[in-house]
C-alpha cells in the first residue's frame, strides 16, 4: 500500500497513513518518510503494534535511507543504560507496578516536562527520536511539540542577525539541576559534560533555518551568563507560543517520531499514581557537531 499523509498544522507536522511497521516497509516507503520527515517535522503513526526489535528495525533503516547517525546508546541514568531503548515509563519493568511519584526515577524523569530536545548535552546531538506507546492513559500525559523552524522564520530580522552566529553551551547537570541539584551524580556529569551547540541550525536538505534553545541550553558563550541565559529563555518562550505548537493525544500503540534538530518537545503530567505509561524510545544520532 502506497503511504499517503495528512498534515497535523498549518505550520508543522503530519500524520501518515498506509504503513505497518511489524510488517516492514520498503524502500520506496522509506524514502517518502524521510522526505516527509525533513518537511514536516513530527511524523504521526497509528496503530503500530511494535515489540522493541521491530522499533529498532525500523529506526535503524530510517536512519540509513536518511544518511543520519545510527542509534544512541541511553546515557547511564535511563532504565536498560547502555541499550538502544530508552523506557521512559511509570512502570517498574522488574515488578510491573507503577512507581511512586515519590521515587527518583520520577523526579528525574520529571525533567522531560520541560521544553527540550533529545541529546542536545552531547557533542552529536540527536537528529530524530521514535516513541512507541506502548500504554498510555486514558487522559492527560500528551506530549507537546513546537516549531523552532516556524518561530525562527516569524523573528524580527535584528534578532536574526544578532544570534546567527551565538553558541549556547548545554549542559544536562544544568538542566536537571533545575529540578534538584542532586539528581546528576559524578558519572552522568563525566559522560555528558557540557558542550557548544549552534543557536540558529539549517535543514542541509531544504536549506531552512531554526532555532535551537531549550532547557539543556545553559548560557551563551561571550555573554555574561545571567544575559545569555534570559536570551535563550526569551528564544524558547517565543517559539514555544500555542501558534507554533503541536499537542498529540496518545492513543495506545501510537508511533510518533520528530526532528530534534527543529523542535522542541515536552511531556504533560497525568495521574502518575493512577495510570500506567509505558513508552519506548529509540534515539537517531546526528552526523556531526553543530559548531566547533
Amino acid at each position: 500500500m502506497t503511504i499517503t499523509f495528512t498534515p497535523l498544522t498549518e505550520t508543522f507536522g503530519a500524520e501518515v497513513h498506509g504503513l505497518n511497521i511489524a510488517a516492514g516497509t520498503s524502500d520506496a516507503d522509506m524514502a517518502e518518510i524521510v522526505r516527509l520527515f525533513n518537511e514536516y517535522s513530527v511524523l504521526v503513526f497509528h496503530h503500530q503494534d511494535i515489540d522493541d526489535e521491530q522499533q529498532i528495525r525500523f529506526s535503524r533503516r530510517f536512519s540509513e535511507l536518511g544518511n543520519f547517525g545510527g542509534l544512541e546508546k541511553t546515557v547511564v541514568s535511563n532504565a536498560g543504560a547502555g541499550t538502544e531503548i530508552a523506557d521512559i515509563s511509570n512502570v517498574d519493568p522488574t515488578t510491573n507496578e507503577i512507581i511512586p511519584p515519590s521515587d527518583k526515577r520520577m523526579i528525574f524523569n520529571s525533567g522531560n516536562e520541560m521544553w527540550h530536545t533529545d541529546s542536545s548535552f552531547k557533542r552529536i546531538p540527536a537528529t530524530a527520536s521514535l516513541l512507541s506507546g506502548r500504554e498510555v492513559p486514558p487522559e492527560g500525559g500528551n506530549t507537546e511539540f513546537a516549531s523552532m523552524r516556524a518561530a525562527y522564520a516569524d523573528l524580527p530580522p535584528e534578532t536574526k542577525r544578532q544570534i546567527d552566529s551565538y553558541v549556547a553551551v548545554h549542559d544536562f547537570a544544568y538542566s536537571r539541576g533545575l529540578i534538584d541539584p542532586t539528581l546528576i551524580g559524578n558519572d552522568q556529569q563525566r559522560e555528558t559534560p557540557p558542550v557548544p551547540q549552534a543557536v540558529v541550525r539549517t535543514n542541509p536538505v531544504n536549506g531552512r533555518k531554526n532555532l535551537f534553545a531549550g532547557a539543556h541550553a545553559s548560557y551563551i558563550r561571550g555573554l555574561p551568563v545571567e544575559e545569555g541565559r534570559a536570551l535563550l529563555q526569551e528564544l524558547t518562550a517565543f517559539a514555544t507560543q500555542p501558534k507554533y505548537v503541536y499537542s498529540h493525544r496518545w492513543q495506545p500503540k501510537d508511533l510518533v517520531m520528530w526532528d530534534n534538530r527543529c523542535c522542541l518537545h515536552r511531556g504533560r503530567s497525568w495521574e502518575k499514581a493512577i495510570y500506567r505509561r509505558v513508552m519506548h524510545r529509540t534515539t537517531i544520532a546526528g552526523i556531526g557537531p553543530t559548531t566547533d
